[in-house]
């Protein structure tokens, strides 16, 4: 891996490479984060922010790695963990989240679901993580952010973990026209209906190669039972 020498790197769901749902969320968004390609998207104007992180849904945030932590020691821990999980299929909806647009689970039992797995993803690699300073987390201390945010975001470095996880894949910037937000929840239910249930069949470990970068897709990690992501 190239570029900085203690990069970021995030856990996230990502759809298996091969399928209809992993073509149609990257051309959506502007660019592959598996090989770096950019396309003339429509919808490119709507979805900067996410395009910078790629077609996904976060497991693990964005971390940096603790002293004498190595990629290496990431990716068997992370391969460790996805080997220990059973793929399924997954019905999705489009829906507002406030000001953005995303995928997120039809059932709330999916989603129920999703949050344990999250959790489990998190308490795996832990200890592999760099414990934010002090500074750095008052700092992302926002309005609007609960009680048990604050005090997830000061215990774990990031306030939406545990209860507060909510499976999401991001369609757009935070977009202020509720017309804009309305045809993106239609166009996307659209697509939903073409596409099928979400492949949950593997996971990701994406890296961040120097601040402000856009993500990279660096490893896929399929689940237990899934020979077509690796």
């Amino acid at each position: 891996m190239t570029g900085a020498a203690h990069p970021r790197v995030a856990l996230y769901y990502a759809p298996p490479a091969a399928s209809a749902w992993w073509r149609e969320g990257c051309e959506w968004l502007g660019r592959d984060p598996e090989n770096g390609l950019e396309t003339a998207t429509p919808a490119r104007d709507l979805t900067h922010a996410p395009r910078r992180y790629g077609w996904h849904a976060t497991l693990v945030a964005p971390f940096q790695m603790a002293p004498g932590v190595e990629l290496a020691d990431v990716l068997a821990c992370a391969r460790a963990w996805a080997g220990a999980i059973s793929r399924f299929e997954m019905q999705v909806k489009a829906a507002e989240l406030g000001r953005f647009v995303a995928l997120r689970p039809a059932r709330a039992s999916d989603d129920d679901a999703l949050r344990l797995l999250a959790a489990s993803a998190l308490r795996s690699l832990v200890a592999l993580r760099a414990r934010p300073s002090r500074e750095s987390i008052e700092r992302r201390i926002v309005d609007g952010m609960s009680a048990r945010q604050i005090a997830l975001l000061r215990d774990w470095g990031y306030p939406y973990v545990f209860d507060e996880y909510r499976f999401h894949m991001t369609l757009s910037d935070s977009l202020d026209d509720g017309n804009a937000r309305a045809s993106i929840v239609s166009d996307w239910t659209q697509r939903i209906e073409e596409l099928g249930p979400l492949p949950m069949h593997g996971a990701a470990l994406f890296i961040e190669p120097e601040p402000g970068a856009p993500f990279m897709l660096w490893r896929r990690l399929p689940f237990n039972n899934a020979q077509d992501v690796a």
